[in-house]
């Protein structure tokens, strides 16, 4: 059945009003999240890993619905309710809407409103077809010089399905062999900023400083801030970890994965500059998983291990500890 869904995160009182006269959208959010409320012992709530629709009620407005997908607010939230949870219509439908807010960088908390003539229709198929097989086009390239590196090019990549532009940096040579690449996701706060919460900063620059003693490779610069989850919700993930969560647990509360990353657009981008093996600077596995998974060979990891401070410890712990990250 067509649904047609408003952001909790961007639909302001007079745009609800607006697309729901009749105030009847439902609330659609993460099964994860309707336990958070409290609401996992009511049938339509039980299961965490399904989508939970909330009836709409009288004080169920735009403000407070976004009070109750966001997860920061918990605390200074007032008592909403009660919440009704209403069967789904089709479970599948509603997970791959949530999961279109996610890759949106947003909240996944959505109205559901009735299809209109104006409504932009994506069906399950075509979320699940972009995810397969992601598709980038280089849309300009340019010499870029760099402190104590070899000739370099900046190339710019457009990515067909969300318009993200994501950024190679070619450098030297690769003398024939398989070049050396890291896969950097994007980290304003570490790599900009210079912020102790992470090991991104130091990991950029040490990267392009082993790739240019190597005399040339690849660095990626993926648009894929927070691991994937966006900047906002970067920023709401740090404000619950000063509460006491660790990376992965403010993630999930937040309603996203540990790590939503995709190396389908990464593998998309060195096939179109002709590379189809590299040397993977990395201690992540799931970066060498994800190259070969999406048919890129992977001849060797090369281990890219950095200091730790007593701002990033805990956090560097957590990804050998519960996401899998090796220690050298």
């Amino acid at each position: 059945m067509p649904v047609a869904v408003l952001a909790v995160e961007t639909a302001t009182h007079e745009l609800l009003d607006l697309l729901d006269p009749k105030h009847e959208a439902h609330l659609l959010i993460s099964g994860q999240r309707a336990a958070a409320l409290n609401l996992a012992n009511e049938r339509e709530a039980a299961d965490p890993a399904a989508p939970v629709v909330i009836a709409r009620a009288g004080w169920l407005d735009a403000r407070t619905a976004l009070a109750l997908a966001d997860p920061g607010r918990d605390v200074e939230r007032a008592p909403a309710g009660p919440l009704q949870p209403v069967s789904t219509p089709c479970a599948e439908t509603g997970s791959a809407a949530l999961d279109l807010a996610r890759s949106a960088g947003l909240l996944p908390a959505l109205w559901l409103l009735n299809p209109t003539a104006a409504t932009t229709a994506v069906s399950v198929a075509d979320i699940e077809e972009a995810r397969r097989n992601p598709k980038v086009e280089i849309v300009a390239r340019a010499k870029l010089p760099l402190d104590d590196l070899p000739p370099t090019q900046i190339v710019a990549f457009r990515a067909m399905d969300d318009g993200q532009q994501h950024i190679a940096l070619v450098i030297g040579a690769f003398g024939g062999r398989p070049p050396l690449v890291r896969l950097h996701s994007e980290c304003l706060t570490g790599d900009v900023f210079g912020s102790l919460k992470c090991d991104c900063g130091p990991q950029l620059r040490e990267a392009l400083r082993i790739i240019g003693e190597a005399g040339g490779g690849v660095l990626l610069y993926l648009r894929q801030e927070g691991r994937g989850i966006g900047l906002a919700n970067k920023v709401r993930a740090y404000a619950l970890q000063d509460r006491g969560l660790d990376t992965v647990d403010a993630n999930q509360r937040l309603g996203f994965a540990d790590d939503l990353r995709d190396y389908g657009p990464a593998a998309a981008m060195l096939r179109a500059l002709g590379i189809d093996e590299v040397r993977l600077l990395t201690n992540n596995p799931s970066k060498v998983d994800g190259l070969v998974a999406a048919g890129i060979r992977v001849a060797e990891r090369v281990a890219h291990h950095m200091p730790t401070n007593p701002h990033n410890a805990d956090y560097i712990a957590t990804k050998q500890r519960r996401s899998g990250h090796l220690g050298g």
